[in-house]
């Protein structure tokens, strides 16, 4: 599961980050959300490699020479915009065509994830809330 919101890494296989830092370490994460929560948290935490799933083989791929898609009308995994990456131009097209969504580089990927943390904490934690509330009245 993600040490950062315990989700199923294997369920979001097609999202799922792995990262080595510089001291050795390693962490797994079910998407670049958590990836970035957990880098805000941990400053003295420097990636050496970061590998993110093909959203359509789930093979790991390096997450700067992957080819990104960001897609404003379709929520992702922790977020409220889904964050795609493939291994080819050609995946992403193919992506893009079905969904919508357009082609930027890990660089910008990262960038939306830190300026939209605050919305996506939100939406996290409202879910989260209104999970929590049913789950409460259910009980006799």
């Amino acid at each position: 599961s993600c040490p950062i919101c315990g989700m199923n890494r294997l369920k979001f296989n097609f999202s799922r980050v792995y990262t080595v830092f510089t001291d050795g370490s390693k962490l797994g994460t079910c998407s670049v959300f958590c990836l970035g929560a957990y880098t805000v948290s941990h400053l003295d935490k420097i990636p050496k490699t970061i590998q993110v799933a093909d959203f359509f083989t789930k093979r790991l791929i390096d997450a700067e020479k992957a080819v990104w898609v960001i897609n404003d009308k379709k929520p992702g995994v922790m977020t409220k915009k889904a964050k795609w990456a493939f291994a080819s131009k050609v995946g992403a097209q193919k992506y893009i065509a079905k969904s919508g969504g357009r082609i930027v580089g890990y660089d910008q990927v990262m960038q939306d994830v830190f300026c939209g943390m605050y919305a996506d904490l939100k939406m996290i934690q409202k879910k989260r809330r209104r999970m929590l509330m049913m789950k409460l009245k259910k009980k006799p």
